[in-house]
């Protein structure tokens, strides 16, 4: 099982990165049943075109390569481009701003995701204790409140629920100012399922999943992926 998993893995070992890129990561995670936002991966303007086109607008577009883990700051994220012209002024922007020093750079087009609540899920393996599995609050608040619960892998289903429960700010996680509540079959699922990865591919370092967005209809999506490898 998972073949296809392990062999992307593999191969970034073979090529001696320290994490898979973003595409890469998502991939990964969503052989294990993670829902991941819809994506292509593009080497020119019209592919990028093709590709916003093919998923519907709005949609981002973001530069990808192994190495480049604070895409956000360095200024190489475009969000809600809603035409053409929007895709060629941000495919132009961001190409000019890829540094020399990264290879193997290729773009991603996204299909934006409509959601007020973010969420983070990671993973991250301790020396002594081994793989233990992140749940929390994601995109600004994750600093800023650090409403974070953590559990040893594997992870049983009545663990997933007790994370879920246990955060402080849990109430948002229900129906709230007209927004669906989460479904929390799939986020306990998408638990799990880091702790499967983590089980059973122990190159892998450490998970963050910033953020899983619970879209309209309450599904959480993980729109960003950084999956880090051991040296």
């Amino acid at each position: 099982m998972h073949e296809r998993e392990k062999s992307i893995i593999a191969s970034a070992r073979r090529e001696g990165r320290r994490s898979l890129t973003e595409h890469e990561g998502k991939a990964v995670l969503a052989g294990y049943g993670v829902p991941v936002v819809e994506e292509r991966m593009v080497s020119d303007l019209a592919g990028a075109i093709e590709a916003a086109s093919a998923l519907g607008y709005p949609v981002a577009l973001k530069a990808c390569a192994a190495g480049l883990a604070h895409k956000t700051e360095a200024g190489l994220v475009a969000l809600r481009l809603r035409d053409e012209r929007d895709v060629a002024d941000a495919f132009r922007t961001i190409s000019a701003r890829v540094p020399e020093d990264v290879d193997g750079v290729t773009l991603l087009v996204q299909k934006m995701v409509g959601g007020a609540r973010e969420l983070i899920v990671g993973m991250m393996r301790d020396p002594q204790f081994g793989p233990a599995v992140m749940f929390g609050l994601g995109g600004i608040f994750t600093e800023a409140l650090s409403d974070v619960v953590f559990r040893l892998a594997p992870l049983t289903p009545f663990d997933a629920r007790d994370m879920i429960d246990e955060i402080a700010g849990r109430k948002i996680l229900g129906a709230v100012r007209g927004m669906a509540p989460v479904d929390r079959d799939t986020l306990v699922r998408s638990l799990i399922a880091l702790g499967e990865i983590a089980i059973e591919n122990e190159d892998i370092r450490a998970i963050d999943i910033n953020p899983l967005i619970v879209g309209q209809d309450g599904r959480p999506v993980a729109v960003d992926a950084l999956v880090v490898l051991d040296h």
